[in-house]
């Protein structure tokens, strides 16, 4: 899945969402909290199949159901329970952080925090799997798998400019 985020100054924010199947879904959230969602078909993304527009009510509940907070299938309780501490995290890279311009090598992510970069969003482009060469820039998407103490440590002291204590 690639998520694109766009500022819509006046407006709010539009994320572009191409999921696996090719299709893409466009989710326009307007200041005022309303929510605009278009459907494309991945043979023509000029001309929208479906929309919808909720309120900011709507919206919430609706995002309830589809995160599985209302119902969730047994299948995903096993899932959760066989992965427990397991995590995938897209974090985007703040300017200033520890890792702008190095190397994916250079900051030995794997050895230092048992964790694996799946890809990296840059721009309009994918790297998937990107090796140890793959240099990491400032707005850069990140996606990274593995255990949550090391998602949320790496994200601290590499990806972000929080300091400790704030």
């Amino acid at each position: 899945m690639i998520v694109k985020e766009i500022e819509l100054p006046g407006i709010g924010r539009k994320f572009e969402v191409e999921i696996a199947n090719g299709d893409k879904v466009v989710v326009i959230i307007h200041d005022d909290g309303r929510r605009e969602i278009y459907h494309f078909d991945k043979e023509d993304y000029e001309e929208s199949l479906s929309s919808v527009t909720l309120s900011d009510t709507e919206a919430r509940q609706f995002a309830a159901i589809i995160g599985g907070m209302i119902y969730r299938p047994k299948a995903i309780e096993s899932i959760e329970m066989a992965f427990d501490e397991l995590m995938i995290e897209w974090y985007k890279i703040e300017r200033g952080a520890y890792a702008v311009n190095k190397t994916i090598g250079e900051l030995d992510i794997r050895q230092q925090y048992e964790i694996s970069v799946i890809a990296i969003v840059k721009g309009n482009e994918k790297v998937l799997n990107p090796g140890p060469e793959t240099m990491i820039h400032e707005g850069d998407m990140i996606v990274l798998s593995g255990e949550r103490a090391g998602v949320k440590k790496i994200i601290k002291e590499m990806f972000s400019t929080e300091v400790a204590g704030e």
